[in-house]
């Protein structure tokens, strides 16, 4: 049965590598290696280009070196001012993949599998939790408050030492990685969809 899971889990990650340009190095040593770890990075926010893009991937980067077995899965927005410094500065590091921008199923894929997930994406910081991934946020402020309330994100800005410092701290403290990731997410159960169904069976 495991071995059947692992091969499932191995053709997956095969095809969501392939659709994203991921190669298949870092494909077979992190997204079809149940045991590795590797984080899930998304930015985009206008707020941030410049200085404050370049540091977030200084910090990206520097987090890489000081954890030889981390991996990074970045889909990296289409945008000049972010391609640009993203590819510069993380591009050819053999633990950091620079993917295509994902669909929403191979999204939710990566964001299911990843160890946590550092992005300034607000949608992300709604959604990762349900997931039990704990979301480091790039942003100085944030309008989802109620994840910081409920320790499910933390603001960790674009400083590259803040962010290595959170980061590590998930990655070496596995009793704060698991109390982070069992905490309820504010935003919901995940359950919305069938109790909107059955009220509208009761209502019909």
């Amino acid at each position: 049965m495991l071995a059947t899971r692992a091969r499932i889990g191995g053709i997956e990650a095969a095809a969501v590598g392939a659709r994203l340009g991921i190669a298949p190095a870092f494909v077979a040593s992190h997204l079809a290696a149940p045991k590795s770890r590797w984080i899930l990075v998304t930015g985009h926010r206008r707020e941030s280009f410049g200085p404050g893009f370049e540091n977030l991937c200084r910090g990206i980067r520097q987090l890489v070196e000081a954890h030889p077995d981390l991996g990074v899965v970045y889909p990296v927005h289409l945008n000049p001012q972010v391609q640009e410094p993203v590819r510069r500065l993380l591009g050819g590091h053999p633990r950091i993949a620079l993917a295509a921008p994902a669909a929403y199923e191979d999204f939710v894929w990566l964001m299911d599998r990843c160890a946590f997930v550092l992005t300034d994406s607000g949608g992300v910081q709604e959604e990762a939790p349900s997931l039990g991934k704990p979301v480091l946020v790039m942003r100085e402020n944030t309008e989802r408050t109620e994840g910081l309330a409920a320790g499910t994100s933390e603001l960790v800005g674009t400083d590259p030492t803040r962010i290595v410092t959170a980061a590590s701290r998930l990655l070496a403290d596995p009793a704060e990685y698991a109390r982070r990731a069992q905490l309820r997410n504010p935003y919901g159960d995940g359950n919305a969809a069938a109790k909107i169904a059955r009220v509208m069976e009761a209502a019909l």
